[in-house]
């Protein structure tokens, strides 16, 4: 019988699967305080359960805890930057950053990434597979535990699409969120999507009350093409309605995250052409000054013209921040340091 992954189930359903092993409801309790508010990396940690039904618990189920392998801290503002490695040897990376409001922490959503988006190293070496919600959710508990502090924001915006593992996504912000673990308000949970427009569809109907960031990175389908090959799935008209369905049906405004990159997108034509697209939309933009990766040409662009594209973007009226460039020093961008371990090993 293949053991379940009882870190990824939620209370109701530990509930029932010790009343099925004849346990009573309230070890339930104590073993989803042990996994989710203790943060407890085995069986034997849980020390209020007898030895023999430890035992029983580990013949019945795996407790999914990562190993770290790496931790970089930036000299220049603190940000850490981890290497996880999963149970069956797979490489993940994850950021804490450490804001006036609070600790972020970015987290990876899969192994690798098959959506080819250009100015990203995640995807280089495409998608080994889906990350469980346990494994989303340890990258979190394993980084409180390291800093001993608490994380009050998640942004799932490392490795992968969260919409291309929708079911776990779902899974994993209910038990985030949820009241017997580290309950992070929903209100303080992004969600990056690259433009999957029957998810963001799906995700409006959950009844949640996170943050949704559109990659948009274009103003227009043709350039959003050459930077991000699913444009050529979902037209930009496509994504904007799925996008505007989802603020109509959620009341969340969402961000638009748009990386500058020096001659490709940046120009003031196409600050303009941005500002006509999501003049109604409700949204925030939020310019990135692309962070370059070795294996492609892009460059980042220079201040004065992120500056002349934010000013003109506040004068159509959108609500706009530049994005604090967080980590550089220790490859912050998303993919760059897994991508290295790599190829090191």
């Amino acid at each position: 019988m293949e053991k379940r992954d009882i870190k990824s189930l939620t209370m109701e359903e530990l509930t029932l699967e010790m009343k099925a092993m004849g346990l009573p409801s309230f070890r339930a309790k104590q073993i989803y305080q042990w996994l989710h508010e203790k943060l407890a990396d085995s069986f034997d940690e849980m020390t209020n359960l007898s030895k023999d039904m430890r035992e029983r618990l580990k013949e019945t189920y795996v407790l999914t805890a990562l190993k770290q392998v790496e931790v970089k801290i930036s000299k220049i503002d603190g940000t850490r930057k981890y290497l996880f490695s999963l149970p069956d040897g797979n490489i993940i990376e994850s950021v804490w950053m450490k804001y006036k409001h609070g600790n972020s922490v970015c987290i990876s959503s899969q192994v690798g990434c098959r959506m080819g988006c250009r100015f990203c190293a995640s995807t280089l070496d495409g998608l080994e597979r889906n990350l469980l919600p346990s494994e989303m959710l340890d990258q979190i508990y394993q980084i409180q535990k390291e800093t001993g502090e608490r994380v009050s924001n998640v942004v799932v915006m490392g490795s992968g699409e969260p919409m291309d593992n929708y079911d776990n996504l779902i899974r994993f912000i209910h038990l985030l969120s949820g009241e017997g673990g580290l309950n992070i308000s929903q209100r303080n949970i992004t969600v990056s999507t690259c433009g999957i427009v029957p998810g963001i569809q799906k995700l409006a109907k959950e009844g949640l009350s996170i943050t949704l960031a559109l990659s948009l990175h274009a103003p227009n389908d043709e350039v959003r093409k050459n930077l991000m090959p699913i444009a050529n799935k979902y037209k930009l008209k496509d994504v904007l309605a799925a996008c505007h369905e989802y603020f109509l049906t959620t009341g969340r405004r969402l961000t638009f995250e748009y990386s500058l990159v020096s001659g490709v997108n940046d120009n003031l034509e196409e600050a303009r052409a941005l500002a006509d697209l999501i003049k109604d939309q409700q949204g925030h933009v939020n310019l990135i000054p692309v962070n370059p990766i070795k294996e492609r040409d892009f460059v980042q662009s220079d201040q004065a013209a992120i500056q002349a594209f934010k000013n003109l973007l506040e004068k159509n009226g959108i609500n706009v921040t530049i994005r604090r460039e967080m980590g550089r020093d220790i490859n912050g961008a998303c993919g760059q340091l897994r991508k290295s371990f790599l190829e090191q090993a």
